[in-house]
């Protein structure tokens, strides 16, 4: 049961991560340019700021979801 449900959330997190790069890529993948986290006027984070860490945050949550489910399933076996 358990499983399923975190199985369900990964797939959920993995489109929304898919949805989120799609719809903000810029389309200069091969451009190398950085990939740090700017400010504008004030300090106050940017569109561009909040997406990255967005995408950050979703892709760390992927990951460990991963890894739970990998847990998960080898001790079901």
């Amino acid at each position: 049961m358990t499983y399923n449900v975190l199985l369900g959330v990964a797939a959920l997190v993995a489109v929304a991560m898919s949805v989120l790069i799609f719809f903000t890529g810029k389309g200069d993948a091969m451009s190398g340019g950085g990939g740090g986290v700017r400010t504008t006027f004030k300090g106050k984070a940017s569109f561009d700021d909040q997406m990255y860490r967005i995408t950050l945050g979703l892709g760390a949550g992927f990951m460990v979801l991963m890894i739970v489910l990998d847990i998960l399933s080898s001790k079901t076996q």
